[in-house]
């Protein structure tokens, strides 16, 4: 049971670290033409913002546990993150983009999935 979620945690965690830092140290306009059209909807701030939050949602995941620093923040994290991909799935919907949401779903239902599982 650890071995599996140190994977899934550790899979979530590097998509997320690296979503999360691409949209930190990419310019909105070079996102967009890399396909990223949603952030034509956003400013330059909540585009850095929303990779932030994945950054440090993927941070979040991997080192309270590692560290045994208030694991109880993993499971948190874990929600959050979730939770981001549940308004990220809302504004794919919007723009008509079924396969990524396909996607954002899946990452939201394993996050989701991943918080219960380090609180049980």
């Amino acid at each position: 049971m650890i071995v599996a979620f140190w994977i899934i945690t550790g899979l979530i965690a590097l998509v997320f670290l690296g979503s999360g830092v691409m949209k930190i140290t990419r310019p909105r306009e070079a996102l967009a033409t890399m396909g990223l059209k949603w952030t034509e909807d956003f400013t330059d701030l909540q585009v850095k913002l929303i990779g932030l939050a994945e950054a440090l949602g993927a941070l979040g995941l991997v080192l309270p546990v590692l560290l045994g620093i208030l694991p109880i923040l993993s499971p948190i994290a874990a929600i959050l993150l979730a939770a981001l991909m549940l308004g990220a799935t809302v504004v794919h919907v919007r723009r008509t983009e079924p396969p990524v949401t396909l996607v954002l779903v899946v990452l939201s239902i394993a996050s989701a999935v991943l918080g219960f599982l380090v609180v049980g």
